[in-house]
């Protein structure tokens, strides 16, 4: 299931991945009035918006803590990318980056080794 977290929300979050530890209503204050201009009342409704959503919980009175990781997030935002505005799966991607020369060998070896590493899982998982 994707995870949707709209551009202002993602500066909050930015923040979380950053510390990984609850952070204070101050400081997120703090950091995003200084950088954006937001008053306390945007902020607190960014920070309600994530909460509705689970993507954010409150471990603490006023502080405030990542539900959702930032590689988790980044995996079904490029997923939901790739679905909704290329209209193709990761294979094709890949077709397409190699036949247009985009891929480095380097790049190319790299990418070897992971599929290499799904497939050892593949196999074991399959053994079993």
């Amino acid at each position: 299931m994707p995870i949707k977290i709209a551009n202002a929300e993602l500066e909050i979050m930015r923040i979380l991945w950053r510390e990984e530890r609850p952070v204070s209503f101050a400081e997120i204050i703090d950091e995003l009035t200084d950088k954006k201009s937001w008053s306390k009342s945007t902020i607190n409704t960014l920070l309600i918006r994530l909460r509705n959503k689970s993507i954010i919980s409150v471990p603490a009175h006023n502080t405030f803590v990542a539900e959702v990781s930032e590689q988790e997030y980044i995996r079904t935002e490029g997923q939901t990318f790739l679905n909704r505005l290329l209209n193709v799966n990761a294979k094709n991607l890949m077709t397409a980056l190699f036949h247009e020369g985009s891929l480095t060998r380097d790049d190319i070896d790299e990418l070897r080794s992971m599929l290499d590493k799904e497939l050892e899982k593949g196999e074991g998982e399959n053994r079993e």
